[in-house]
């Protein structure tokens, strides 16, 4: 039996902060269910945001070759995705909100070709969504700049076939590590990891 795939997408373009910790207390929580994980940072990929370039209107396929490339085919392998970021201007990071944009090519294979190929393998798909995840911290503690990241991410998962799952948000996080002092914080996500492959 294949093993469950999680990818867990570091949106902040820090390494080691508040939400790279988070990330990996999830990861290691689906691992400790057998799940096969995988973590891209964002920060070190060297890619465009979309260009609006209109080359995708025809095929549903991205004409731009960078390191986002490979993320289309690793999005639709994937059984879980996580995504994390920190708030920025009451929303994702821009980092992260590049990748998103980059999908507009899936966009348009979904609403607009209506398409039921996967144009990276050639083939007719039909699987079960995907889960999605979305694990956030704020410095503020304010419930707007969460809904704000939240509608953003849920477009995404939505247009990549991804089932939002459940979500982590913790307000009044900024400095690095910060998150450690915040009471079960680490635990939530542990255990929010596991949940995500045992099906509940």
């Amino acid at each position: 039996m294949d093993k469950t795939k999680v990818l867990g997408i570091l949106g902040s373009p820090r390494k080691n902060g508040n939400t790279d910790i988070l990330l990996d207390e999830f990861l290691k929580g689906a691992a400790s269910k057998g799940a096969a994980i995988e973590k891209i940072y964002v920060g070190d990929m060297n890619f465009k945001g979309c260009v609006e370039c209109n080359g995708c209107d025809n095929t549903g396929v991205c004409v731009l070759k960078d390191d986002m490339t490979p993320i289309y085919q690793k999005l639709k392998d994937a059984d879980v995705v996580a995504v994390t970021s920190p708030i920025f201007f009451a929303n994702i990071t821009a980092q992260l909100k590049a990748i998103i944009d980059r999908c507009q090519s899936e966009w348009i294979a979904k609403y607009i070709l209506k398409s039921p190929l996967d144009f990276a393998r050639g083939r007719k798909v039909k699987r079960q969504k995907a889960k999605g995840i979305f694990i956030c911290v704020s410095g503020h503690d304010k419930d707007i700049f969460f809904k704000n990241a939240k509608k953003t991410i849920d477009v995404f998962f939505k247009t990549m076939n991804i089932k939002y799952a459940g979500d982590l948000f913790f307000g009044g996080v900024d400095k690095p590590g910060d998150i450690r002092k915040v009471k079960g914080a680490l635990k939530k996500a542990y255990k929010l990891g596991q949940k995500s492959i045992n099906g509940e």
